[in-house]
């Protein structure tokens, strides 16, 4: 009846990940119980769940990276205080614990930080940017988000029930085949990813139609701001990788389902070909992770400078040549796998020529700061902090490039930090960077800038003094994934590496404590002008937070930078120019269909994992027949009438008004 699901599954022997289930279920629940008793439930229902606007779900996505951050940042606090206290003992973690430990640390902070932060931001801010209503596919949207959710949930289901993947966050086979790991481990980690994976490119697809396809009049492709154009690089690179993923996973699944043989040696199989596979989509992922950040760097370096943003198509050709390289650069992953002289050598070459467009990006931004009269809010910091640290992964990772160099490096924890040193200081950074810019257009008030600034202090330094350690211990021979060692060199080297996650735990508590003074003090930190930093492109054209519709009138676009000539152009005229001519809206109604679907999801992944066959078909036929249903709606869009377009509207001139003639009074 429940397949291979026993009370053995519950790992009532190992009071970590009891424990920690127990006080996250116990969250949950008081969490339940307020929302419940302060009557919130239709508000969230209609509001947000059931959401299809791009802002509600940019912002959804934004929040399930943090908390999984929170998670993930956990599991590296164990790791960092297991390898310090592991000097010729055991330490408090047994091996086939930490074993889940780094493995999920790895899966959460890629595929449930990193991605949904940087696709949260793009579905926040693309379509304002372009001056569109919404996203292309806006019901389609909401179905990748919650399929997104769905496969979060299911890699903390395995804390309290069965395990985790042993594998390390990519599972090579024959590791993660049967033989070797029969538990449901890398079943969890298979399908919690194929089911986020699926929304995933669902968003992909969304982003690169509404890029292509949906401008303001006038929006040509050259006149779009920096940040959609790296946009439409990672989400082609999106459409192009992931079902690289999908197949190679599948595959895997047949080995394990079926007694297929893809990856392993018997019945003609060859596990070199799930190398060869995992990277060809695992290194553009760098670059579908990266390429947003460095969007979001264009616009803070170029709103804070006070400039347009230097070279601004030397920044578009880069951008796109980056798109394209990206796929030629996969087999420096596994230099020590007998290639061939040759092959390693034009492999590494690519690599080391990738690195030449990223070079142009740094070289741009430092000009973009050079002779402007740059304020150093928190957003300027994150990305100052950036270039630095980013630099310096860039260089270690051309020394990766060298095969002699990767031959001696590359298992090492060398490698390691190079990794956190791009992922970090580029995605992570950048992340934060876009958090606490775009922030008051998404809430209507500013973050609390001393404790945003402590924050990124924190942060910073944690990193430097968490990861550069790690380079001195590559460099001594001390390889990954050790969880425990007798080299008493190595000792003091993980002690301050622990002391660097201990003050990086400090910067996550402070950006915790910067949200709620924030929120707070809101009325005091309100922005009634809709653009807090003089900002020069579309998104700061309208009120803070936008309304669902985002323009009354959608904009005539002129020039590069249309929001920055509408102000100075108001500025000339002393006021906001003639009122436009008001209209009625259609726009998108609400639909359950996405977090139904993640729902039926969720318990069909479940079941997949533990072989309860008829709950699979049940699911299956549950989420079917949701589509069904929402093909069959009646009404798919309601009506804004003019006369409520027009009022908030001339709410926000009103206000807009107001700040400018602010700005003129200084002048």
């Amino acid at each position: 009846m429940l397949g291979k699901l026993n009370w053995a599954a519950v790992p009532f022997d190992q009071p970590i990940p009891l424990i920690a289930s127990a006080i996250v279920g116990l969250l949950l629940l008081a969490l339940i119980v307020w929302i419940v008793l302060k009557g919130w439930v239709p508000y969230l229902w209609t509001e947000w769940i059931t959401s299809v606007d791009h802002k509600r779900i940019g912002i959804m996505y934004a929040l399930l990276a943090s908390v999984m951050l929170l998670r993930g940042f956990a599991d590296a606090i164990m790791m960092r205080a297991q390898q310090a206290l592991a000097f010729q003992a055991p330490g408090y973690l047994p091996p086939e614990h930490y074993d889940q430990v780094f493995s999920a640390h790895g899966t959460l902070m890629i595929f449930f930080v990193a991605m949904p932060f940087v696709i949260g931001l793009m579905n926040f801010v693309v379509p304002l940017q372009l001056g569109a209503r919404d996203v292309a596919f806006p019901t389609l949207n909401s179905v990748g988000f919650w399929l997104t959710a769905s496969g979060a949930l299911l890699v903390n289901v395995s804390l309290v029930v069965g395990e985790f993947a042993r594998t390390g966050w990519l599972p090579y086979p024959p590791l993660s085949e049967l033989a070797y790991s029969p538990g449901v481990g890398v079943d969890y980690y298979l399908w919690a990813i194929q089911i986020s994976g699926v929304g995933t490119l669902l968003a992909g697809v969304n982003l690169v139609t509404t890029v292509l396809k949906i401008h303001a009049p006038g929006m040509t492709y050259l006149r779009m701001p920096m940040f959609c154009w790296t946009t439409l690089a990672s989400n082609l690179l999106i459409v192009a990788a992931f079902p690289i993923l999908t197949a190679t996973l599948a595959m895997l699944l047949l080995d394990r389902y079926l007694g297929f043989h893809f990856f392993s040696n018997d019945a003609g199989g060859n596990v070199m070909m799930f190398m060869n596979l995992i990277w060809v989509w695992g290194h553009p992922e760098v670059y579908i992770l990266i390429l947003p950040a460095f969007g979001v760097f264009s616009e803070v370096t170029a709103t804070f400078s006070g400039k347009p943003l230097f070279g601004y198509r030397s920044m578009v050709a880069a951008t796109m040549v980056i798109c394209v390289l990206s796929f030629m650069v996969w087999l420096h992953h596994f230099f020590t796998m007998g290639a061939g002289a040759d092959v390693n050598a034009i492999f590494g070459i690519a690599t080391m020529i990738i690195a030449v467009p990223t070079g142009v990006k740094i070289f741009n931004w430092l000009f973009t700061f050079y002779g402007g009269r740059i304020v150093y809010a928190t957003p300027t910091l994150w990305s100052i902090g950036f270039m630095v640290t980013f630099v310096i992964g860039g260089m270690t990772g051309v020394l990766l490039a060298v095969p002699p160099a990767d031959f001696v490096l590359h298992n090492s924890l060398f490698l390691v930090a190079h990794f956190h040193n791009v992922v970090i200081g580029g995605v992570l950074f950048g992340a934060f960077a876009g958090y606490s810019y775009w922030f008051p257009k998404a809430f209507g008030f500013r973050l609390h800038e001393g404790l945003g600034k402590a924050a990124f202090w924190c942060w910073i330094v944690g990193f430097y003094v968490a990861f550069m350690p790690l380079y001195g211990l590559g460099l001594m021979g001390m390889t990954r994934r050790m969880q425990h060692y007798d080299v008493a060199a190595w000792h003091p080297w993980l002690l301050v590496a622990a002391a660097g996650a201990v003050i990086i735990f400090a910067g996550i508590v402070l950006q915790i404590l910067q949200l709620v003074v924030s929120i707070r003090r809101r009325e005091a930190l309100r922005d009634l002008t809709g653009d807090p930093w003089n900002g020069r492109s579309l998104e700061w054209a309208t009120a803070s937070p936008p309304p669902a519709f985002n323009f009354a009138v959608l904009p005539e676009i002129i020039g590069e930078e249309p929001y920055w000539s509408m102000k100075r152009q108001a500025l000339e005229q002393a006021g906001m120019g003639e009122e436009p001519a008001y209209a009625d809206i259609e726009m998108p109604k609400n639909s359950p269909t996405g977090f139904v679907c993640a729902f039926f999801a969720s318990i069909m992944g479940f079941a997949l994992i533990w072989h309860i066959w008829w709950m699979v078909m049940a699911a299956a036929l549950g989420a079917f027949a949701t589509f069904v249903v929402f093909a069959w709606r009646d009404e798919a869009e309601y009506v804004v009438p003019a006369d409520e377009a027009a009022r908030i509207d001339r709410a926000n001139r009103s206000a807009r008004g107001a700040a400018l003639a602010q700005t003129e009074a200084l002048r």
